[in-house]
């Protein structure tokens, strides 16, 4: 088996496939071969920055399609991760709008400004450290990993799914609970960074490479 992190330009792809050489005994390559991709067994999408950079780049390097025709495979499980997850939605709001992947239904938003915590204190924007995840949905990526579990998150936007069917996870942040998790068929995607999550993110990992979809 092999897994393949998209090279598109962006993204922490290093620090990604140095997390999954960790927990998988499987070969991990970071390319934009198409050939190699379409034969990968496992595929991640990774993401940082603006949303409007990383769509542009994934067009720029001729990836589009393919991406979208691995999206549609439901042979061969995706991760989307960061800007990755939020590729998948229609569009999102961030640089005045930009269209997005369109493969689940819903929206990117950006967190409002003037939110407080439970003390009244102000709440900065980017989301940036640990938050808890709460587990809304049974999954293999959630195998050994309790709900409430901490992550690590650094983002200004946040994915609203259209159909709460698709979300797997939230996290509260301010007034508003963002869908960190998400799933369609053999795909799913997260905000946080598992490369940077300590212990449960390396589990979340472990989980992705060993998953089968026909376990759901």
């Amino acid at each position: 088996m092999t897994i393949a992190v998209i090279d598109y330009g962006m993204g922490n792809l290093h620090s990604v496939a140095k997390a999954l050489e960790h927990v998988a005994s499987e070969p991990v390559v970071i390319t934009r071969d198409a050939d190699v991709l379409q034969e990968a067994d496992r595929i991640i999408l990774p993401g940082q920055g603006a949303i409007r950079d990383c769509m542009h780049a994934l067009e720029d390097t001729g990836l589009m399609p393919l991406v979208r025709t691995l999206l549609n495979d439901e042979r061969v499980p995706l991760l989307g991760i960061c800007v990755g997850q939020q590729m998948l939605l229609t569009d999102s709001e961030e640089n005045g709008g930009i269209a997005c992947l369109d493969y689940i239904p819903g929206q990117v938003k950006r967190f409002p400004n003037g939110m407080t915590d439970e003390q009244g204190n102000l709440l900065k924007v980017p989301h940036m450290g640990w938050n808890e995840v709460a587990t809304i949905r049974s999954h293999p990526l959630w195998e050994g990993i309790a709900s409430g579990t901490r992550f690590y998150f650094v983002h200004s936007y946040y994915v609203e799914a259209a159909d709460r069917h698709h979300v797997l996870a939230t996290t509260r942040y301010g007034d508003v609970d963002a869908h960190v998790a998400i799933v369609k068929g053999s795909n799913v995607a997260v905000q946080f960074h598992p490369e940077k999550s300590s212990d449960a993110g390396l589990r979340l990992l472990h989980n992705f490479v060993n998953w089968q979809p026909e376990q759901i």
